[in-house]
């Protein structure tokens, strides 16, 4: 406390002075400047200003940057709206939430609505009956309150990616007419992935404390639901890896497998092996990083995550609704835990995370090249990597986590009068092992602790009292971890 003693005491110093060599001020206008002057100090002081400073002088650019970025497969136009009104204006009643692992009417999107929003917990669906989805997607569209953006977890990050104008961007998916309008010029579509018409996803937005009937939410997020037939069909995919040769990506960004579990599980086995066999054909020394999303089918999840997917991709993003179901799909630790309890424990999260790197990382045994994992959850965020394989991620977790800071409240940097700190500030590393404690100094908020050869940095984050737009708040967070990463030659 000694040091703020001594700025509030040069302040007082400082206002005197100006007293005397401008005597013309007003008393209103001294009134103003040292009530703008104490608000700076306070802001300066506080929990949450003392956190930004530090991430301010955290994040610093790798040694060896990305210069073309490479991102498909899903790309859709995203129908933003309260998704109390949309239910309100469709005449669904409120009622008992259910958990629908594939909605059919409106009765099931009220029923997912409606258990999601009690928990405060994302979710993404597919709706399978066409004629119903469209007729709910013109009333969503037509909506006072609605608005489009750019969406799909591939389209999502290109996008946050091209703001920064060192970078080149490559965006491979269905690109329609209204969505190619809302990229960025820094993207480049191949020809070969336009299509005559866009693919439109619904995301249901509530705010904290926000009630439907008896339900009421604990926090903001969304409920996502399309009826997507390209990208339920990955039919980009091998466009998106033909394009590379030309291209000469620095990095590959890879989602949209969640997608497909609205296919018969026939397709969508025969359509996983053939997208194996296509990411198999991007060059080894390129890394490839697979954001996650969504899911309910247990064994396609396995199926990901067993001699498929994930020993083809460096790197995963994930939040913690996909990492509890991860470790359920394949009886990992903490599996019988069926849900989260509020903010998701950290020593459970690190114990899962450490088991998929052991388990299905990278090793001198094993042919796997998973090397990392970017866990992000509303309160914090943790960088998890086999020593080695990865630079500057102290940098990156932190960039990771003021991103979800300025995107979630709409502004250029952190207002920290709008935001505030929700993370545990001591916590244990395993509820496994013998643990390590840990406690956060808000003047050194990025933590880092060893297991076993794989590193792990922490950090909070700093939530936003009232969000403007939940959508897309992973893909921006994993998005900006990716930029500061470094890739280390192999």
């Amino acid at each position: 406390m000694w040091h703020r003693s001594v700025c509030v005491g040069l302040l007082a110093l400082a206002l005197g002075y100006l007293c005397l060599l401008s005597p013309e001020l007003s008393p209103p206008a001294l009134r103003q400047l040292s009530a703008s002057l104490l608000g700076t100090l306070r802001r300066a002081g506080s929990l949450e200003g003392r956190m930004v400073s530090a991430w301010q002088a955290a994040i610093v650019r790798p040694a060896r940057g990305w210069a073309r970025v490479a991102v498909g497969v899903n790309a859709c136009v995203d129908v933003v709206l309260s998704g109390v009104k949309l239910l309100e204006a469709l005449g669904v009643e409120p009622g008992d939430g259910k958990n629908h692992a594939v909605l059919s009417s409106r009765q099931d999107l009220g029923e997912a609505f409606a258990h999601f929003m009690d928990k405060g917990a994302a979710a993404e669906r597919f709706f399978s009956d066409a004629e119903s989805f469209h007729h709910i997607a013109r009333t969503a569209s037509e909506h006072p309150g609605a608005q489009l953006y750019v969406g799909g977890n591939a389209a999502l990050i290109g996008q946050k990616l091209a703001t920064n104008p060192d970078l080149k961007i490559l965006l491979c998916g269905p690109v329609g007419p209204k969505l190619h309008e809302l990229l960025d010029d820094n993207v480049v579509v191949p020809p070969e992935s336009m299509q005559e018409r866009d693919e439109f996803h619904l995301i249901l937005e509530y705010q904290a404390g926000e009630e439907w009937g008896q339900v009421r939410a604990p926090n903001a997020n969304r409920f996502i639901f399309s009826h997507d037939l390209s990208n339920g069909a990955l039919n980009m995919l091998e466009v998106f890896v033909s394009s590379l040769d030309e291209f000469q990506p620095d990095l590959v960004v890879l989602s949209g497998l969640h997608m497909m579990e609205g296919q018969s599980k026939e397709v969508r086995q025969r359509r996983l092996m053939e997208a194996v066999a296509s990411i198999s054909d991007i060059p080894t020394d390129i890394p490839i990083h697979l954001e996650l999303a969504s899911m309910t089918d247990q064994d396609f999840m396995s199926n990901i995550m067993h001699e498929q997917v994930f020993p083809l991709v460096n790197s995963i993003g994930l939040n913690e609704q996909e990492l509890l179901f991860l470790t359920q799909a394949a009886s990992g630790p903490h599996a019988s835990l069926t849900s989260w309890s509020g903010i998701p424990d950290v020593g459970i999260v690190s114990d899962i995370l450490f088991w998929i790197l052991k388990e299905h990382g990278k090793t001198t045994e094993r042919t796997s090249d998973l090397t990392r994992i970017h866990f992000h959850t509303l309160a914090y965020h943790i960088l998890v990597t086999v020593d080695g394989y990865w630079g500057n991620q102290a940098a990156a977790v932190a960039a990771g986590a003021q991103a979800a800071g300025t995107q979630a409240c709409a502004t250029e940097t952190i207002d920290t009068t709008k935001v505030f700190l929700k993370a545990p500030m001591e916590f244990v590393t395993s509820q496994i092992e013998a643990p390590s404690k840990i406690s956060i100094n808000p003047d050194e908020p990025v933590v880092h602790w060893h297991r076993e050869g794989i590193s792990f940095h922490f950090t909070p984050v700093l939530v936003c009292k009232d969000p403007v737009r939940t959508v897309g708040l992973g893909d921006a967070i994993s998005a900006e971890g990716l930029l500061y990463s470094e890739a280390y030659p192999q």
